[in-house]
């Protein structure tokens, strides 16, 4: 009953996680659930209620809505994380300056790490890689379509 090394939770959640802006979601969903929290700081902590509150509370909402439907549903990322950016720099005025602008910042990074991601991109080669690659290249003799 032993698993192979590609099964079980942690490789499925890592393909899951390749095929989404992950890291863009959970960034923007983490600012507006912080933004949230600091409404709920006490009177002495608070420094701007907000426009009558409705918006204090609306526009958090609204950032970790488009963080969740970001991780959910990556195909519309770019409306989302445009969505996400916006209510994140309205909460400057809202709530809390941006919930002490770490919220602000977590909500504009996500949406910014969001919008860049491209959804079927090679993967990186690291500069040790490509080195090794080069001095492989090197040390192989020469072909006839190489001395071309």
């Amino acid at each position: 009953m032993s698993r192979g090394p590609r099964e079980g939770v942690r490789p499925a959640f890592r393909q899951w996680r390749a095929g989404r802006p992950f890291w863009g979601g959970l960034l923007l969903a983490l600012g507006g659930a912080e933004v949230l929290l600091t409404l709920k700081a006490s009177l002495d902590v608070i420094l701007h209620v907000g426009m009558q509150g409705v918006a204090g509370y609306l526009l958090p909402v609204v950032m970790l809505l488009c963080g969740v439907l970001i991780l959910f549903n990556p195909t519309q990322r770019l409306f989302y994380s445009v969505i996400g950016v916006l209510a994140s720099l309205g909460t400057w005025m809202t709530s809390n300056l941006g919930g002490f602008f770490v919220g602000l910042l977590l909500g504009v990074t996500g949406s910014c790490l969001a919008f860049g991601w491209l959804p079927d991109q090679e993967p990186r080669v690291s500069r040790r890689q490509r080195r090794k690659q080069a001095r492989v290249a090197k040390t192989l003799p020469p072909t006839p379509a190489r001395q071309a």
